[in-house]
């Protein structure tokens, strides 16, 4: 077992984090913060404190990740309103001195009475993490911490609270029609993955059974590789950002297996995880380098030649923009896959489909602003460009 990485103990306030997502709009997961941590280090410690009686909806996630649930129960007539931050900051300075491996805090709320818990923590030469939700995480909090992450902003919860402002932003701009762009229908997106095989699987029946059944099998072949290939994007990318470079094959492994123990790269065919990366990297999505041996090659994302990742998102928002106008990104993501269904930006390493746009702004592949107005980022190719592509 390697001894470099890091040794995780989780602490979570939920009624702090539950009662923030639910202001956003959101239901607490904590599937994305075990996630995030996974890139981290092991976690070797999870707890979770609130009166279970009111909050008995966020249990299933809770338990389904292994969480100790520790009830404090709001007794009737008695003042305990500090109760589960008294008992989950005793329990973290007990954990600090009883178990001298752990060398990572997270504290996962927003709540300013826990900056002399992490304060004392760091004076035990513990790195602390803390994790809140943007609109109710104290000002004093994050710069007490050595690292800060905010829940809506999560790899998971992005890619929610995305999917829920392209519904608001549609319902919207449909009453104020003030700009002057080119309409998306999202109701003609792509179809439910889970139902295309069922339909798919009909149609060979009743015209070539086993022609049918072989392309429906090389397909599902084809969608657990993009899925895996997704999965380790996302895994470099919270590694690369938790400050690992270089990051080596043996440890992206190691990531992979702490969010999913089961994890094989026998399922896919691959005999080795490095045949399995030089794959990827030969579908230009990875790059590999000299590492620390030689089965243990250096893991990196692959320098886009000629706008590759971003060729996509040009081409689409060219088609819509029209001779004067501009695209909004919501319900621009659908427009895409109706021209490549299995695309996503997740094979790129984007945590959602905001990031990847900016991206693609940064790298003046598209140009973006936001409209206060209209609620939402508007894309636009330079007319210069536009008739370079064209042509």
């Amino acid at each position: 077992m390697a001894t470099d990485e890091e040794r995780i103990a989780l602490f979570v306030d939920l009624e702090n984090l539950a009662i923030g997502a639910r202001e956003t709009g959101l239901v607490f997961d904590v599937g994305p913060i075990m996630d995030a941590l996974a890139d981290r280090g092991r976690v070797v410690a999870r707890r979770a404190y609130a009166d279970w009686t009111l909050f008995a909806e966020d249990r299933r996630t809770l338990t389904q990740h292994n969480c100790e649930l520790i009830d404090i129960p709001q007794r009737t007539g008695a003042v305990r309103k500090n109760a589960a931050d008294i008992k989950l900051a005793v329990d973290a300075m007990e954990l600090a001195y009883e178990r001298g491996f752990v060398s990572t805090f997270v504290i996962a709320s927003g709540d300013s009475d826990f900056t002399p818990l992490v304060a004392a923590l760091r004076a035990l030469n513990r790195r602390v993490i803390g994790i809140g939700t943007k609109g109710s995480t104290s000002a004093l909090l994050p710069p007490a911490c050595d690292e800060f992450m905010f829940y809506d902003r999560l790899p998971g919860v992005v890619e929610l609270r995305e999917a829920r402002r392209a519904e608001a932003g549609n319902g919207a701009r449909a009453g104020k029609g003030t700009k002057q762009v080119k309409s998306i229908d999202v109701k003609d997106g792509p179809r439910d993955e889970a139902r295309e095989p069922a339909a798919n699987g009909k149609q060979g029946r009743s015209g070539g059974k086993e022609r049918g059944g072989r392309s429906g099998a090389a397909g599902r072949q084809n969608q657990d590789l993009q899925e895996v290939q997704r999965v380790i994007t996302q895994t470099l990318a919270g590694l690369k950002q938790g400050g690992a470079d270089p990051v080596h094959a043996s440890t992206l492994k190691r990531a992979l297996l702490r969010k999913d123990p089961t994890f094989s790269e026998g399922d896919y065919g691959f005999r080795a995880f490095g045949e399995m990366l030089r794959s990827f990297e030969s579908n230009k999505v990875l790059a590999l380098g000299d590492g620390q041996a030689p089965g243990d090659p250096s893991v990196d994302f692959a320098e886009p030649t000629g706008g590759d990742q971003f060729e996509l998102l040009r081409e689409t928002v060219g088609g819509l923009q029209g001779d004067d106008g501009d695209v909004p990104l919501s319900g621009l993501k659908d427009q895409m896959r109706k021209r490549q269904p299995d695309w996503s930006e997740k094979d790129y390493g984007y945590a959602g489909f905001l990031q990847y746009a900016k991206a693609a702004a940064a790298a003046k592949a598209v140009a973006m602003e936001f409209d206060e107005d209209e609620g939402d980022y508007f894309l636009w190719v330079d007319e210069d460009d536009h008739e370079h592509q064209a042509s």
